[in-house]
């Protein structure tokens, strides 16, 4: 477990700069050492695409997209406040699990089916299903997919300029 100072030092990043991101991204704020190993994954992960040049914008419409996603999936199956970050940090197959969050789809993101409906939480149903308020799984991860290609994309165009500027900072 961490605390707001481990994660600073572990990421080199201020206290004030990580207090923002939580706020930006909406992440649960913990007590003392209450930051797990997950949530130190999910803030990595942003670093590291941080530092290939992702925006923090598009990071930030990437995260709101997946936990859309994970909600009408019903993965939240616990009651944690950070149900969303508990895949972070697993390692498997990337191809199904989504970029951020880490959660397993179960497929592949890009093939063209989603085990829909799978509920897991002990809640009280909806007067109206998700799809007849406007809400579709489907709609949602091709919106994912085609924000997860533009990323995908810039990454690799950046991850070239980012080995030259290490090989050239080893000169230093």
């Amino acid at each position: 477990m961490y605390s707001l100072a481990d994660l600073a030092k572990a990421l080199n990043r201020s206290s004030v700069y990580l207090a923002g991101l939580q706020s930006r991204f909406e992440l649960p704020i913990m007590e003392g050492a209450g930051y797990s190993e997950a949530y130190f994954s999910f803030l990595q992960t942003v670093m590291h695409l941080r530092r290939l040049s992702i925006s923090e914008e598009t990071l930030r419409d990437l995260w709101h997209i997946e936990k859309k996603l994970m909600s009408l999936l019903h993965a939240d199956s616990t009651t944690s406040p950070t149900w969303f970050l508990d895949a972070c940090g697993v390692s498997s197959v990337s191809k199904r699990r989504l970029l951020l969050s880490n959660y397993e789809l179960g497929a592949e993101i890009e093939s063209k089916g989603v085990q829909l409906g799978l509920n897991f939480a002990d809640t009280t149903p909806e007067l109206f299903s998700g799809k007849e308020m406007g809400e579709d799984a489907l709609r949602v991860l091709n919106d994912y997919r085609k924000l997860h290609a533009r990323i995908s994309a810039d990454v690799r165009a950046e991850v070239l300029h980012v080995r030259e500027a290490a090989g050239w900072a080893r000169r230093l």
